[in-house]
């Protein structure tokens, strides 16, 4: 008797373990193939794990068989079940939460089929063709038909827009039959070129002379530190065409799906339909049709966002992470996971190669390029590229004190440098990008009577005004509500705006520069499908001359004729509440002064500030990485942040304010019991305490938590583990959850 081992896809009902099922004579199974099942008194979805030939410790008048299998083929490999195993342990979740990761969502419950659609064929050959010919020479259309069907089949559409009853009539004599053939829902195709191949630089000569020998070994860790403009998208492209010159695939990952059409653009043109592309904006058809396409190994390359880490591609040979630095590859919805880490592991399981890379690496990553150093995850090799293609010198920061701007009388979002700046670069004819990290038209509206800021009712956060709807936003819940005519805690009529986003810059440069066309890119422009790559398209042709935009256009991007870069609001991002805020500030300034003077005429930076000594913005006006990296390095090592500590929270959320609390008093209660049993584990922990979360409201529930700060090395996992199974428990009126790094402390 042969039987299998099954995970059900029935993971809110909390069913983590595996089932046996008899498999039923005549059907041919595989690890990783998705079946139909009964189990209770309904009938569910699973995945094979394992074949067996008995039912083993399950009576045999226990077993129930599988009804059928819902593909040909096993949806997921065998390296991407073992990965899901490894990632099981790694986030903590049921073994079918991180199956579920494998596939596209599409594919459950089979919400989407295949896309089929009618095509023509010539049934008549030879003297028969000849006859059919001779009788349509007083039918044109018929003949016209005829003749392109000569070449091949093509499709039914287009037979019927040369004569919809010519085709008919070829078709009740015979002449011609019409069938069903499956049509592939391709992602709209981007207006973006790969450049034409150029002779390598020397830093790009001695960069692959590292990488391909160690991909032809089936290894390699590495991290590519390359300044803005100095070719590393030509080194990715090297990469994946040694790889799939020696049979094997290459996954490209990008953190911003705004980079995914430019990136994607470059691969096709050299790649043709051996390149694929995942990511979350495509309908659900592309998705699901681009996911087959790669499963069948029709397409090799796969450029795509965070969850691209899991495409089904066989024989891997390489997987580059691109702007690695980037916080977008942490997932921050359960199962929570970092695709830099995924990536590693299934480098490691595959016998691939992995190359992260960016003008402005992550702490993390640059720290594991240190001999000296240890971390969990293994060293890096450091790779450099110092210097921009041709010779091209890097663009020219300036610095502007925005408080002497104030003490002159400018109050206005531009500079005076920045101002002129704009003049000069749209005189010459040329482009100019703006970048401020905030959307919305005032980032907050607050009573100057009484200094209440007007505050989303389900959540603890400040809304944002949005002009052109005139209205007050949560950008967290999407609560939305008219802006007061009076303050709603004193009722005095001193309302204010404070604070610039997107819009206000955006209206800002319509006033005065009246009639040169721009293009905004935030989350409000970018909703529908193919809005990225639109925008982007509309900027690259030159029919807009300004972009503004928060993050999503800070890296990655090329255009030639951009010369001037503004950073409008230097400070947006320095200020947040979180150890890591230099970091990204830095990176963000740095990331996007590198769009400007990527061709032939140099560029110009101007950076606005309220501190304007910070050493990460004077770090990021030198683009001297190390220096900052030196400084931040100090900094933390001091403090105890990451990477020499863990940090790790049980967050505690609840309708009841006072439920919350309670539970998270118990929680730290439990946890402490736990640690001060073993000195061991008490020794490792620096701090721990229960406390109200940051927002301490989010979509209407209270929230709180636990935080707890951990020496990196030593015993982490147990008390990690201890962590994982109190979250597990059942809390009376509250849901609690475990984060590990989590990327954004809120």
């Amino acid at each position: 008797m042969t039987c299998c081992e099954v995970i059900v896809e029935i993971a809110h009902e909390n069913v983590g373990h595996v089932f046996t099922y008899r498999v039923p004579d005549g059907l041919s199974l595989l690890p990783g193939t998705r079946v139909l099942a009964p189990f209770g008194s309904r009938t569910v979805e699973g995945y094979v794990l394992r074949l067996k030939d008995g039912p083993g410790d399950v009576p045999p008048e226990k077993l129930r068989t599988i009804l059928r299998a819902l593909d040909s083929y096993p949806a997921i490999l065998p390296a991407l079940m073992d990965l899901a195993a490894w990632l099981c342990e790694k986030a903590h979740c049921l073994p079918v939460e991180a199956l579920r990761l494998m596939l596209p969502a599409q594919m459950r419950g089979e919400r989407v089929r295949v896309k089929t659609a009618q095509w023509a064929h010539l049934t008549a050959q030879g003297e028969a063709l000849e006859q059919a010919l001779a009788a349509a020479r007083r039918a044109p259309r018929r003949a016209e038909i005829l003749r392109r069907l000569a070449q091949g089949d093509q499709p039914a559409a287009q037979m019927r827009a040369l004569g919809a009853g010519a085709l008919q009539t070829l078709c009740r004599q015979g002449v011609v039959t019409l069938y069903a053939r499956e049509t592939l829902r391709r992602p709209a195709a981007s207006g973006f070129q790969a450049a034409p191949e150029a002779p390598l630089t020397d830093d790009q000569c001695r960069v692959l002379e590292e990488i391909l020998p160690a991909m032809a070994r089936g290894e390699g860790r590495f991290l590519l530190s390359g300044v803005t403009g100095s070719g590393k998208t030509e080194v990715y492209i090297r990469a994946v065409r040694a790889a799939l010159a020696d049979g094997k695939g290459a996954i490209v990952l990008v953190p911003e799906i705004a980079l995914t059409p430019q990136m994607v653009g470059w691969f096709r043109s050299r790649f043709g339909q051996d390149a694929a592309v995942l990511h979350s904006r495509l309908s659900a058809g592309e998705r699901y049709d681009e996911w087959r396409r790669i499963r069948r190994g029709d397409a090799r390359v796969v450029v795509g966002a965070r969850s691209a880490v899991f495409a089904p591609v066989e024989r891997l040979g390489i997987i580059i992470v691109d702007e690695e630095h980037e916080q977008t590859y942490l997932n921050d919805h359960h199962p929570r996971y970092d695709a830099r880490e995924v990536a590693q592991r299934r480098c490691e399981q595959e016998h691939a190669t992995l190359l992260l890379a960016s003008a402005t690496p992550s702490l993390k990553s640059f720290s594991r390029t240190m001999p000296h150093l240890r971390s969990s995850l293994g060293p890096l090799t450091l790779l450099e590229m110092p210097r921009r293609v041709l010779g091209r010198p890097m663009p020219r920061v300036e610095i502007v004190d925005m408080r002497q701007e104030l003490a002159r009388g400018n109050r206005t979002v531009f500079s005076r440098a920045l101002d002129q700046a704009l003049r000069e670069c749209l005189a010459r004819g040329e482009q100019a990008m703006l970048f401020i990290n905030r959307r919305g038209y005032s980032t907050f509206v607050s009573c100057r009577a009484c200094g209440q800021a007007v505050k989303c009712p389900h959540c603890d956060i400040s809304l944002t005004y949005h002009r052109a709807e005139d209205m007050l936003r949560c950008h967290y819940c999407g609560h939305e509500q008219p802006p007061p005519r009076a303050c709603p805690a004193c009722g005095s009529p001193s309302i204010k705006y404070f604070g610039a986003g997107t819009q206000k810059v955006e209206e800002a440069l319509r006033q005065r520069f009246a009639g040169v066309p721009s293009v905004r890119m935030d989350v409000d422009t970018t909703q529908g499908k193919d809005a990225h790559a639109k925008l982007l398209d509309t900027f690259r042709r030159g029919e807009a001359r300004v972009l503004i935009g928060t993050q999503m256009i800070a890296k990655g991007l090329d255009f030639p004729h951009v010369t001037l870069v503004g950073v409008v609001a230097a400070d947006t991002t320095l200020n947040l509440p979180d150890y890591r805020s230099p970091e990204r500030a830095f990176s963000l300034i740095v990331q996007v002064a590198g769009r400007a003077g990527r061709a032939d005429t140099p560029g110009r930076v101007i950076v606005q500030t309220y501190d304007p000594d910070h050493y990460a913005v004077r770090a990021a006006a030198r683009q001297d990485y190390r220096a900052f990296f030196e400084t931040e390095f100090d900094r933390r090592r001091r403090g105890l942040y990451p990477p020499f500590t863990r940090l790790a929270r049980l967050l505690v959320e609840s309708a009841d304010a006072g439920a919350a609390q309670r539970t998270a008093e118990a929680l730290a209660e439990a946890l402490g019991a736990f640690v001060s049993g073993d000195p061991a584990l008490s020794r490792q922990v620096v701090q721990m305490r229960a406390m109200e979360a940051p927002v301490k409201r989010l979509r209407g529930r209270a929230r709180w938590q636990v935080f707890i700060k951990l020496y990196a090395r030593g015993p982490t996992p147990a008390i990690l583990e201890k962590m994982d199974e109190l979250a597990a428990r059942e809390w009376r009126g509250a849901a609690v959850c475990l984060e590990v790094d989590p990327a954004n402390m809120a």
